[in-house]
């Protein structure tokens, strides 16, 4: 199973170049953020993909998450869910198989930090059910959070939003719970393994970056991970996608 997530920064306007991208890649699963419209602007090659089941839950200009599950992998369509904690259009669920995937979209928090926090919690009570459920979970797209030093280019390393203790120890917890982060599980020292770029002064040419999408899955899946890299020269939004495969 192929897993793709991307923050693709406005559907519209990157929609030649997920096409394209989901034509390459043939992903099982994938899971798009940032949409910045609402369902009935999302264009019609996309909703429409007839090799896909597809889900799009977003606001106009702003936020917004969609979930695409290849028909093969369902024979009949999933039931696309949102758990208590949504809010924004920032998350949509379906069960494929005995697993099931989320595509998220993790408040930046710098208009409101504590609906980050909020959202963040929120997110690790629900890893936590789902463990004690003994459900099988994958959570993917842009959490928002550089989990650890090596996550940020060294340039980019300081006390601001995205980066500060207090959103890292909940990255921990989060990891705590059972899941496993598959882009640091199969490449622990790569400290050039960024998916985010300011937009300016050629940080993404140079990749001055940091990591802020990633695949986790419950330990009982990750180890069948085969790879999970990051793609900088994949498109113009200022988020690279993640693909994650596993022998399922």
């Amino acid at each position: 199973m192929k897993i793709a997530t991307w923050n693709v920064n406005g559907i519209r306007a990157r929609e030649a170049q997920v096409l394209e991208w989901i034509g390459r890649e043939q992903p099982d699963v994938v899971c798009l953020q940032e949409l910045k419209a609402t369902r009935d602007q999302i264009p019609a090659s996309l909703s429409g993909l007839s090799d896909y089941w597809s889900y799009w839950h977003g606001e106009r200009a702003y936020s917004g998450v969609a979930l695409l599950v290849r028909k093969a992998c369902c024979a009949a369509e999933p039931v696309f869910s949102h758990p208590d904690f949504d809010h924004e259009t920032r998350i949509v669920s379906a069960p494929i198989g005995p697993v099931s995937v989320s595509s998220i979209y993790v408040p930046n928090g710098g208009k409101d930090f504590a609906a980050k926090i909020r959202f963040l919690e929120a997110m690790i009570g629900h890893a936590v059910q789902a463990a004690g459920e003994g459900r099988a979970i994958i959570l993917c797209g842009d959490l928002n959070v550089a989990h650890a030093e090596i996550d940020v280019h060294p340039k980019e390393r300081k006390l601001t939003i995205g980066q500060l203790p207090e959103e890292r120890a909940l990255f921990d917890r989060l990891l705590a719970t059972g899941l496993v982060d598959l882009g640091r599980a199969l490449d622990p020292a790569n400290e050039e393994l960024f998916t985010w770029w300011a937009p300016w002064r050629n940080m993404r040419q140079r990749n001055i970056g940091w990591r802020l999408d990633y695949v986790l899955a419950s330990g009982s899946i990750a180890g069948r991970a085969t790879a999970c890299p990051a793609y900088r020269d994949v498109g113009t939004s200022d988020h690279g996608p993640v693909v994650a495969t596993l022998a399922i």
